[in-house]
């Protein structure tokens, strides 16, 4: 499948925001000690990757009735569905230079992923978070996502790269009070 950037300028997948904020203290914290132990850039945006798929429970599996948007209320929290935790990974990526984008796939709602430039390609990474049946791994060498398509169902993979999260996602997380509520206004579609 062919990513297309949403915005040709890559300075934009580097960006800091109300969503991606990379500057707050919690962040730059994090991201320095996880950088600390990596010898590059690769082995920095793994650990990244397992830190926020391995230690930020998604919340439909743990339990979790809080919503939460921003990175660093990801980080703090310690919760988050996939949308969030995509916030939370693209801020600790992009707090060490590596360019992000926020990417989507179609279930029965609207699933969110990350994809992170590597040697002149995108290449997507899912920290939705592994339970049974499911076992996404970072790579670069051939995509380990959550969940397979089934093409069937009407199950699709976006090919559209954004810079920043697409508003109707954040709209509905934004406006949740809880998950139970996000469950029934999140989009099904873009």
């Amino acid at each position: 499948m062919e990513l297309i950037q949403q915005t040709p300028d890559l300075s934009a997948y580097l960006v800091a925001d109300e969503v991606v904020d990379h500057h707050h203290p919690l962040v730059r914290e994090t991201a320095a000690r996880l950088a600390r132990d990596a010898a590059n850039s690769y082995v920095y945006a793994q650990a990244a990757y397992e830190f926020v798929r391995d230690t930020i429970p998604h919340s439909q599996d743990s339990g979790d009735m809080r919503v939460t948007w921003r990175a660093s209320d990801v980080l703090e929290q310690g919760t988050g569905i996939c949308h969030a935790k995509a916030h939370a990974l693209a801020a600790l990526l992009r707090a060490e230079d590596i360019p992000t984008a926020f990417c989507y796939q179609k279930f029965d709602m609207v699933h969110g992923l990350i994809a992170v430039r590597f040697n002149g390609a995108w290449h997507r990474q899912d920290c939705r978070g592994n339970k049974p049946g499911v076992d996404a791994q970072f790579s670069l060498d051939g995509e380990r996502l959550a969940f397979a398509l089934d093409l069937e169902s009407n199950e699709m993979d976006y090919q559209v790269l954004y810079a920043e999260p697409h508003p109707a996602i954040l709209r509905a997380l934004k406006d949740a009070p809880d998950r139970p509520y996000l469950w029934k206004t999140l989009p099904t579609a873009l």
